[in-house]
């Protein structure tokens, strides 16, 4: 393959990797912790939690991996690096900065200490630990969806 075809197979993988990473952040925010906070019995939300979590983050961590390469990747090849200085690319700042906070959560925090300190916040506060993190994802899930519309919006052209 050339170098066109290596660019076309990493925006490819660069699309399909948003669409999981951003739709599994979707999932996660609307579908996920409210109905874990509707639950009534701690111990089968921090169960349920556990095991669907887990499942989730290896597929998280690979998806951001794989997103955050090509879109490196891409900037390279196109030699795009200058995007970074002009505010019109707002969008290519936001996204870095969204990936940025993701890895950072998913390779360094979770496995550092985040993970076991959720947990343990959720035994002793139950609920109020779950509409803490759905707070959080919320914020995220949003400015994720802003990134999104100006890189959809600012990849044809579309400047705010």
């Amino acid at each position: 393959m050339d170098n066109f075809d290596y660019f076309i197979l990493a925006r490819v993988i660069h699309v399909i990797g948003v669409i999981l990473w951003i739709g599994g952040v979707a999932f996660v925010t609307t579908v996920l912790i409210p109905s874990l906070i509707k639950l009534e019995d701690d111990k089968l939300r921090i169960e349920l939690f556990e095991k669907l979590e887990n499942r989730f983050a290896l597929q998280a961590r690979v998806v951001t991996l794989l997103t955050g390469l090509s879109g490196f990747y891409l900037i390279y090849t196109m030699q795009a690096w200058e995007r970074y200085q002009d505010p019109s690319f707002w969008w290519m700042h936001l996204m870095t900065f969204i990936w940025f906070i993701f890895s950072l959560i998913l390779y360094v925090l979770e496995p550092l200490f985040l993970h076991r300190f959720f947990v343990e916040q959720a035994h002793k506060h139950g609920v109020k630990t779950f509409l803490w993190a759905h707070r959080l994802h919320s914020i995220l899930l949003t400015l994720s969806l802003i990134a999104v519309l100006g890189a959809v919006a600012g990849s044809h052209g579309y400047q705010f």
